[in-house]
Order: C-alpha cells, then structure tokens, then sequence
C-alpha cells in the first residue's frame, strides 16, 4: 500500500445518482457483556466516475478529499459483480477468452449449455 489512507469493503446499495454510489459498511463486534456478535451498518457515499457500477457490488472504497457535502470516498475497485460473480480472476485461473465464452466451441458457452438442457426436456 503506497499511501496510508483508509479502505473499506462494503456492498453497493444505491446507484441512482449521477456519478455517486451508496455503500453499506457492515462491521461485526462482540458485545462486551453478553458476547453475542453484533451487527452495525453504516451508509456513506462514494464517487464512481465511470457510472457503471450496478446495486449488489462489492467495492472498495478509498478515503479521499471532500468532493461534496456528503462525499468522501472514492470507489477504488469493484471486487465482485450484482450477482457474486468475481470479476477479478484469481491467479492460475482460466484466461479471460474461456471465461466470458470466447474460447468456448459453438454452442458450449455457458449460455448455451442452459438453454440445451430446456430443449432436451
């Protein structure tokens, strides 16, 4: 880490601003008496300038300048997509052309393979 301001991981849950995405921080705590883990959640706004990412990302955020009244963060990097799928491939993975089906023969994409299965029926 070249700098030491702050990151966070949270999960995108508002994206209906221009250029700004809600976040929500989940932070789990033991309670100090009962030992019973805790749950507590904060909002806090970040800039996303390209305007693409979608509610249910996971992103990192990182600690920045006042953009506005209520922004402070800026989203550093998505690390999974709306439906839990990891867009960053983890080291030793598949290259890219077989993931997003390139690589696949006709009719083997990931797709595909689903709506054969229905016709097969």
């Amino acid at each position: 880490m070249p700098n030491s301001r702050r990151r966070l991981v949270g999960r995108v849950v508002s994206d209906k601003m221009e250029k700004t995405v809600v976040v929500a921080i989940e932070r789990r705590k033991a309670h100090r008496v009962y030992k019973k883990v805790i749950r507590s959640t904060k909002k806090v706004m970040a800039h996303d300038e390209s305007n693409t990412i979608e509610i249910g990302s996971v992103v990192q955020l990182v600690e920045s300048k006042p953009i506005s009244k209520n922004k402070r963060w800026v989203v550093e990097k998505v690390l999974e997509g709306p439906g839990g799928r990891v867009l960053e491939p983890l080291a030793g993975d598949a290259p890219a052309e077989v993931q997003d089906g390139k690589g696949l023969p006709e009719g083997d994409s990931p797709a595909a393979g689903s709506a054969g299965e229905e016709q097969e029926s």
